[in-house]
């Protein structure tokens, strides 16, 4: 009876159609990196490291063009070198990190001299959102808007 089922079992599930895989959990899609093209890599890399304090990781290519910034355990920012200087970044399309606390890492940014602002532009300021977390958003060397909030999980 046994071996009728183990072969039974299989040509039923062909013929029914059943699909094995909607009873194995889903794996979520994971966000495995972010690529910028910047014309100063070596000034974009320590602004990366320095002020949003990303830590660097190898990479691959060895060529001096780029550089890994690890963002979490899965998710990367690629730096890539040559890019003409002249593009317009609209704060719409924006990087964004989170941080224990946005009062010390706007004291990072006063400390390196680098402007911040709220959603709306207002100098110096910061946006509270109606769910409590706080974000303010600055340009990197080449103009690239970062938000950094305090949504730290």
């Amino acid at each position: 009876m046994k071996k009728i089922l183990l072969y039974c079992l299989p040509a039923a599930i062909i013929i029914c159609g059943f699909n094995i895989k909607a009873l194995l959990p889903k794996k979520p899609t994971l966000l495995n990196h972010i690529a910028l093209h910047v014309s100063n890599l070596q000034k974009s890399s320590l602004f990366y490291e320095q002020v949003v304090q990303l830590d660097t990781v190898p990479e691959p290519f060895h060529d001096g063009n780029h550089t890994w910034l690890k963002v979490s355990d899965v998710s990367k920012l690629h730096l890539i070198g040559h890019a003409a200087k002249d593009s317009i970044h609209d704060k719409n399309s924006h990087l964004c990190f989170s941080v224990p606390s946005v009062d010390e890492f706007i004291g990072r940014l006063v400390a390196a001299h680098i402007p911040y602002e709220n959603w709306v532009g207002a100098k110096t300021s910061v946006t509270k959102r109606v769910d409590g977390v706080q974000q303010i958003y600055f340009q990197d060397p080449d103009g690239y808007w970062v938000e950094i909030n305090d949504d730290y999980k």
